[in-house]
């Protein structure tokens, strides 16, 4: 029995725990993110770049009053390579 590859870009612990947050909610800010994943500012920002130049989430940055405001959410592309990454590691288990 062959195993389908598992997506490299989500088999890091913290791009998987982005990915995990961002399918249930609409959009997440960076501070929501942070808190939940225990991350550095400084790595999640490098993991959050990774992720958008995949195509898998959109980042917007904005203002909050006079705070800058960065919010995540993640795309139909992100969804299939989300879905498809738990479909091949399903088969591992199984």
């Amino acid at each position: 029995m062959s195993f389908a590859q598992l997506d490299p870009l989500l088999h890091s612990q913290l791009r998987l725990a982005v990915m995990s947050l961002l399918i249930g909610v609409d959009s997440a800010e960076f501070v929501f993110i942070k808190e939940k994943t225990g991350a550095t500012a400084g790595n999640l920002s490098v993991q959050l770049d990774k992720l958008s130049n995949a195509g898998y989430i959109s980042v917007t940055k904005s203002f909050k009053g006079k705070k800058p405001l960065t919010t995540c959410s993640i795309t139909k592309v992100g969804i299939k390579a989300f879905e498809d990454y738990v479909n091949n590691l399903k088969q591992y288990i199984e």
